[in-house]
């Protein structure tokens, strides 16, 4: 009987799938997300989860601020908020999600000024609520492209009416205890943006500033006549603000004589001799910055026998006193510290226990007021008064020294100014009380990385009290009035029917009415008049969880799950913590999970290597823009596809600095790749396959499959414990190893023959695809929370019914546990590298062409785990891929090949004895049935 070749053809069984092998994500991927909508399939998960009453998992979105596009560091934050809800979904959770955003305050605000100066405060914040509403739609279009699942219709906002009113009563809620208060202290003032700035809204850069050594007189004899103090400060414009010197009671002082040689071209040297007091530990250092050498020692003391005595100011007509301080140090400078109370903490702090006034003579432009005592600058930038001061001290021969020093100096995170310690009005919340219940909280908190704990924990126990007014207009006010005297009064039940107005008419109402009207709605005396001010921005997002976990009915608190970038430990996590303590006595979270920041994968390289200089590695829009290096989500999901996005998003350690480049890109989608063409050949194999019907049980199937399974097992267990500790990286590993060692290199290779050349109902080709079956199933639920698009593309290809996104994840089966099958196929594994090895040398000296041309002997040990497989013709020549192989006996594994004398079947294209028909026993059965 004889057949031709297109005949053996039509007798295999090839793989058939409607699944393309290419991607074209960019063009499908839209399409997908259409169908999802359209479908309703975010909903459809979340009644599924209810009509089951399952447990319900709370990821709170911490909202982005509605000012930009995209970027990958944003991106990469949205998509590990989407893995750990689609993986908590298909563990069986119900996972709500109400994504927000941030729509207040100054980067807004900055923008829409910036090109339009000179406008009215409502019609600045109608300006606001436009520009922000279109960030807010692009934003979402992006996150919603990335293929992130959420409430997108109804997502908060802080602009909202009853959000805004939602802070005002959490604002409301801290009067009450009593932690809210108005005071003259100093603030971080951006002149720049012209507004008090929070701890989270100032970055650190680089700067030069001049530092000076200056002598103020003793204006007591205690010490001898003519004796000075010597203070170093790296500010001289807050000189004029000077109103004491500040030493360490327990710091030894040397009373000494100093000489230093002036030398001035032209002129003979002169000597000059000053008395001065320097802390013992820093004389060295003031000799080298100075030049003058301390010649004669006349007294050692303790900072303390200075307190009380007073010093004359080098160039005004007042005196500066001498207090003790502790926070005086010796690490630079000469142990007495200028005290400036309304230019600093500590110093205002030390005004405070010493009776000191406040004097901050510069406006909110930074420039010198009356008050300064110096009429020439009166109107200049402070930082522009800088020489002019060093030239006064320098004519009056009280400027012993001075140098240009480098150091990080705090900058408005907006206007990228310099920022000043200025003492202003402003209204602030007191931490007493609120601080020791959150350390305490924060000990309670499951931290990850744990670290975080020790990170939060030293903000808030050195934080100091919480500026919360800012000088800007777009912002929820500040809901305080002042009576007709100017004094404020801070009432909760004020603060309370305010929350109401705005409730129902929206905070532009504020801005809106006169303050006679206001007055009139809410009842309060006439004459009093409302604060110009708005609350701080980190009070509106910090309330989120009042405003939103507490509102929405979907939701409850405390969140399972805060999840953003480490700088939110003195951000977000942050100004959640200290207003749940105060509005609840809790923390808002059971969890906080912190990523590192998206860096540039070159800068990250050169840091390794030291070669960056101390420069940051964080990715900025405009050096992206300048380099080239494009740093928006949609350049990458538009040119390469969301799920790739996704996919680099599980390879990286979330935990550190996440490396960024578009060379990472083009080298994630070699395993998308494989991952792909792996579930296509899954679904190709399981063309006709019913797995009601054709399903083998695991105790029939060859040993080979059984093995997959066992593997598979493993694989599950191992996903779903790193899904559940958010270690994705290790599901990515998990499923890429899987594909690449265990299917692609072994499986679906041994199985290949067959597939294409059993008959379909054989019982182990039923037995393969019930296993790809399962590998299908179980890859396609495993991935769906990494590749999404794809994984709902395959599942949908495999003629399931649903979206995979509304499964759960596959189960550890008992039965597939591993077991001596593992073991066997551990042994068979080593001896196939050695039978390998064999094979691969005749075919380098040209002897035979492949794998299926060798006939190959073997020599086992006595105790070999799967001695009877390799003595099963049938299985070992398919296992190896051979033609025949012969067991000896042997102290160790080895193996020595050679051509078969076997002929090639002509359908099968195996080397085997042939049948009279020309074709193997195997094809022979096929083709005659």
């Amino acid at each position: 009987m004889s057949k031709d070749a297109q005949n053996y053809k039509d007798s295999l069984s090839l793989p058939q799938t409607t699944f393309p092998m290419r991607g074209d994500l960019v063009k499908r991927e839209p399409q997908r997300l259409d169908q999802w909508e359209s479908n309703d399939l975010y909903k459809r998960i979340q009644k599924r989860r209810i009509d089951q009453k399952a447990p319900r998992y709370i990821l709170h979105d911490g909202p982005p601020f509605a000012n930009g596009d995209v970027h990958m560091g944003t991106a990469l934050n949205k998509v590990l908020k989407d893995l750990v809800l689609k993986s908590k979904t298909m563990a069986g959770f119900e996972t709500p999600y109400i994504p927000g955003w941030d729509c207040h305050g100054l980067p807004i605000e900055f923008k829409v000024v910036q090109n339009a100066q000179g406008l009215e405060p409502a019609e600045i914040r109608r300006r606001c609520v436009d520009f922000a509403s279109g960030w807010i739609e692009t934003q979402k279009s992006s996150f919603r492209r990335l293929g992130v699942f959420g409430d997108w219709g109804n997502p908060y906002l802080t602009m909202d009416a009853a959000y805004e009113a939602d802070i005002v009563r959490t604002f409301s809620a801290l009067i009450k205890r009593g932690n809210v208060y108005q005071s003259k202290k100093p603030v971080q003032w951006s002149y720049g943006a012209q507004t008090a700035l929070a701890e989270a809204e100032v970055e650190y850069m680089d700067k030069k500033s001049i530092s000076l050594y200056v002598e103020f007189p003793l204006l007591s004899d205690k010490f001898g006549a003519g004796t000075s103090m010597v203070i170093w400060t790296t500010t001289p414009w807050t000189l004029p603000a000077n109103l004491a010197i500040a030493t360490h009671p327990l710091f030894g002082y040397v009373v000494g004589r100093f000489e230093k040689v002036k030398q001035v071209k032209g002129q003979p040297d002169e000597l000059i001799t000053k008395r001065l007091v320097v802390a013992k530990e820093l004389i060295e250092t003031f000799e080298s910055k100075t030049g003058f050498s301390l010649k004669e020692t006349y007294q050692e003391v303790k900072g303390d026998a200075f307190e009380g005595l007073e010093a004359q100011h080098p160039f005004l007509e007042r005196t500066s006193k001498l207090i003790n301080a502790n926070f005086v140090t010796t690490e630079a400078g000469t142990g007495a510290v200028h005290i400036a109370p309304g230019h600093g903490a500590d110093d205002y702090s030390a005004g405070q226990q010493n009776g000191l006034g406040v004097l901050s003579p510069v406006d909110d432009e930074g420039k010198y007021t009356d008050e300064c005592g110096l009429p020439e600058m009166v109107g200049e930038h402070v930082f522009d008064c800088n020489v002019p001061i060093i030239k006064i001290l320098a004519g009056k021969g009280f400027l012993l020294g001075k140098e240009t020093i480098a150091h990080s100096y705090p900058h408005c995170w907006r206007s990228k100014t310099p920022i000043i310690f200025r003492a202003v009005e402003q209204f602030f919340i007191s931490l007493e009380g609120l601080r020791e219940q959150a350390l305490e909280e924060i000990d309670k908190v499951n931290w990850l990385p744990k670290w975080g704990r020790n990170r939060i924990h030293g903000t808030v126990e050195a934080r100091p009290d919480w500026c919360v007014s800012r000088q800007r207009t777009w912002g929820v006010p500040v809901p305080v009035f002042f009576d007709a005297e100017g004094k404020a009064v801070i009432d909760a039940e004020t603060a309370d029917k305010i929350a109401e107005l705005i409730e129902e008419e929206g905070s532009n109402i504020w801005f809106e009415l006169s303050d006679e009207e206001i007055c009139e709605r809410l009842g309060l005396p006439a004459g009093y008049k409302k604060c110009r001010d708005t609350l701080d921005v980190w009070i509106d997002s910090g309330s989120s969880s009042v405003a939103v976990v507490d509102r929405r009915p979907e939701l409850e608190g405390p969140a399972d799950l805060y999840l953003e970038a480490t700088d939110q430990h003195r951000g977000w996590f942050q100004s959640s913590l200290m207003l749940s303590v105060g509005v609840r006595n809790a923390a808002p979270y059971k969890s906080v999970m912190t990523h590192g920041f998206v860096v540039d994968q070159d800068k990250l390289k050169a840091k390794k290597a030291g070669k960056t200089n101390g420069e940051s590695t964080k990715l900025s829009k405009s050096e992206a823009e300048k380099s080239g290096k494009p740093i928006d989500a949609a350049y990458y999901y538009n040119k390469y596809g969301a799920d790739i996005v996704r996919l680099w998003v599980s390879s990286v350690d979330w935990q550190t600095e996440v490396p960024f480049g578009e060379d990472l890109f083009k080298q994630i989608a070699e395993p998308y790749r494989r991952l792909r063409n792996t579930l296509r050949i899954l679904l190709g194999n399981m063309d006709g396959f019913n797995a009601e019907t054709d399903a083998v049980a695991k105790a029939d199937m060859p040993l080979l499959d059984q093995w997959v399974l066992e593997r598979l097992n493993v694989v599950i267990k191992e996903c779903r414990s790193a899904y559940e500790a958010f270690e994705f990286r290790k599901v990515f590993n998990q499923i890429n190893q899987f594909c690449a060692a265990d299917l692609s290199a072994i499986y679906i290779d041994v199985t290949k023959d067959r597939m294409y050349c059993d008959s379909k109902e054989s019982l182990r080709r039923r037995s393969t695809q019930t296993v790809m079956h399962e590998v299908f199933t179980a890859l396609s639920k495993l991935l769906a929370p990494i590749i999404a698009y794809t994984a709902d593309e395959a599942w949908e290809h495999a003629g399931f019914a649903g979206s995979v996104h509304e499964q759960d994840f596959p189960e550890v089966k008992a039965e597939w546990e591993s077991s001596e099958v593992s073991t066997k196929v551990a042994a068979l594994l080593e001896a196939r590298s050695v039978i390998q090895t064999a094979i691969e040398e005749k075919v380098q000296s040209k002897a035979f062409n492949k794998n299926n041309e060798a006939a190959v002997v073997v020599d086992v040990p006595s105790d070999f785990a799967a001695l009877d497989e390799l003595n099963d013709r049938e299985f070992a020549t398919e296992f190896f891929i051979l033609a025949d192989l012969k067991v000896q006996q042997g102290s160790e594994l080895a193996a020595q090949a050679s051509a078969t004398e076997f002929t090639m079947c002509p359908r099968c294209r195996r080397y085997e004895p042939l049948l009279e028909s020309g074709l193997c026993a195997r094809c022979e059965e096929v083709v005659s049935d």
